[in-house]
């Protein structure tokens, strides 16, 4: 069977053909169809006729030209997060909260896209335009349409409204809390942030840095947590402040947004402090509720309880049972209930480690004085000749390097270089080693519990360190007060959808983390390909480890295109 062309005059025919053999074996032609005349078909008729006749006989059309092929974007990374924004009403929430007829942009959706670009990529905010435009295809956006002064402006109407989006936020996150949401974990930590240029009421200011442990100019960034490591309030502070103030004001709006008849506060050493504790209970007073807490005693604090521990250590010492497991006991320290937990196998580990660094202080301070008084016999060594005031430089910067000032002191007034080690203090030292000491309000935990409850917060410290890492905080290159807070509040956002998709994850008992999570979705991409005037659109066909985290989170998979 083949396709002919039969002229008949000036004219001719599109025909197929069938060829066969009669009876006394010679060739005949058959003709099984008239197709039209030729002369009257366009080529887009004979394009249909050829299409046509391919898939009939199930063979790929056959393209009018080459294919163009746009650069892929990642998809299914957005999509989650979009799908779980949409799911927990943020959208709505923040669409409200946002409202505005002067503005000619969606401030929600510039919103979404830098927390998204938070969680996936973090970037500046001129970056998350390219980001849009270059890596990814976010549903409910137009990237060319998104500019640099839109998202600044975004980011105002954010602060502009800061009560309202977070009053929102919160009401969203209501059903995902215990209903007496009792207990919370509260911490504070320092953000790096550039910049040398002085503002008023400029959030930027020098303090310790838990960064590069050292003085660096910052602002400082508190979170309070569910139990279950839920962010749900967070306030900025002056980079400068001290943590004992910054617990307060944040309990104050956490209060106002939800309705608490009991607040338990978990907190870690740098906020104990007994001006800290009064006002925890004068809150309370004040705001009819009951404001419980357990605070860890900071170690640099330890040689105030050392006659509480004095009294304490021969029940510790009795104790039956594995030297790495606690014993726990309790007492009363300022009329507050002051409960101790002692590890003997950790506390062997911190006192062998002082010895040897004291034993290596010691190695050096006797090479110092040997040297010395080598010189002064006339023995001349190899290098520059000593000096019992380097002597003492050299030693006192090891001194300070290795945090040992307390146990060894030098006498910068004598005229010989000397040393001498505290016994005294070395022993109190080693009293108070493998100790946890926590002050607590509780009168209806157990001191077992108690310890439990605030080792819990070392889970909810990763919250502090995602921030840091996968979510990139810091270093912060905004300079105005109200861009800061909008940048932490939209880095709030991001640990929120991040907690949560690890709660989900959690639930399932799934050994992925969020990060690794996006990542393995955000190979599931959206293709172009051009061909001719056409343009077809298509998503990667998701792979089995794919599908497995999208029915592990309840999350629809993303649609073909039409």
């Amino acid at each position: 069977m083949y396709v002919r062309v039969s002229k008949s005059g000036n004219r001719s025919y599109l025909q197929i053909v069938e060829g066969y053999r009669d009876d006394a074996g010679r060739v005949k032609q058959k003709v099984i169809a008239n197709l039209g005349r030729l002369d009257k078909m366009g080529e887009k008729d004979l394009s249909a006729l050829i299409h046509g006749l391919q898939r009939a006989a199930g063979r790929p059309e056959m393209l009018p030209e080459p294919p163009k092929f746009d650069s892929s974007k990642a998809f299914g990374d957005v999509w989650v997060l979009h799908q779980l924004w949409h799911e927990l009403g943020l959208s709505d929430a923040l669409r409200r909260a946002l409202r505005s007829s002067r503005r000619q942009f969606d401030a929600e959706a510039l919103v979404r896209a830098m927390v998204f670009n938070r969680l996936i990529d973090p970037t500046s905010k001129i970056g998350v335009v390219e980001w849009l435009r270059a890596e990814t295809s976010m549903p409910g956006i137009d990237p060319e349409a998104v500019h640099h002064m839109q998202l600044m402006r975004a980011m105002d109407a954010l602060e502009e409204n800061k009560d309202a989006v977070e009053q929102a936020v919160a009401n969203q996150l209501h059903p995902l809390l215990d209903k007496d949401l009792s207990v919370v974990f509260y911490d504070v930590t320092s953000v790096r942030i550039h910049g040398t240029a002085q503002l008023e009421d400029d959030l930027r200011a020098y303090g310790q840095s838990k960064d590069i442990h050292g003085i660096g100019r910052q602002f400082a960034l508190g979170v309070i947590q569910t139990a279950e490591g839920l962010p749900i309030a967070h306030e900025v502070f002056e980079g400068n402040v001290a943590e004992t103030r910054t617990l307060v004001p944040i309990l104050q709006r956490l209060q106002k947004r939800f309705a608490l008849r009991r607040i338990v506060i978990v907190a870690d050493r740098g906020l104990l402090s007994l001006d800290n504790v009064a006002a925890l209970e004068e809150l309370g007073r004040a705001q009819g509720v009951c404001v419980d807490y357990i605070l860890a005693v900071p170690a640099r604090r330890y040689s105030a309880f050392a006659e509480i521990l004095r009294e304490v250590q021969p029940a510790l010492d009795s104790a039956d049972g594995p030297v790495d497991q606690d014993v726990i006991t309790e007492t009363l320290w300022e009329e507050r209930r002051l409960v101790i937990a002692h590890n003997a196998a950790r506390a062997a580990e911190q006192t062998a480690a002082r010895q040897s660094i004291i034993a290596e202080l010691d190695a050096l301070g006797e090479g110092l004085a040997r040297k010395l008084d080598a010189q002064d016999a006339g023995e001349n060594g190899r290098g520059r000749r000593s000096s019992d005031r380097g002597a003492y430089q050299r030693f006192h910067k090891a001194l300070l390097e290795k945090q040992m000032t307390r146990f060894i002191k030098t006498d910068l007034g004598s005229p010989s270089f000397t040393y001498s080690v505290d016994e005294e203090a070395l022993e109190q030292a080693e009293r108070l080693d493998g100790k946890l000491l926590l002050v607590t309000s509780l009168s209806d935990m157990t001191p077992e519990e108690v310890v439990h409850r605030y080792r819990s917060l070392a889970d909810i410290e990763r919250g502090f360190r995602v921030l840091k890492s996968e979510i990139e905080i810091a270093p912060v290159y905004h300079r105005l007060p109200d861009r800061i807070r909008a940048h932490a509040l939209v880095c709030f956002l991001a640990l929120v959808l991040y907690r949560i998709l690890r709660m989900r994850l959690r639930a399932a008992q799934s050994p992925v983390s969020p990060s690794r999570l996006l990542k393995s979705l955000g190979r599931i991409q959206k293709h172009t390909v051009h061909v001719g005037a056409n343009a077809y659109h298509g998503i990667t066909r998701p792979e089995p480890e794919q599908l497995d985290l999208f029915r592990t989170l309840n999350i629809e998979l993303p649609k073909q295109p039409a």
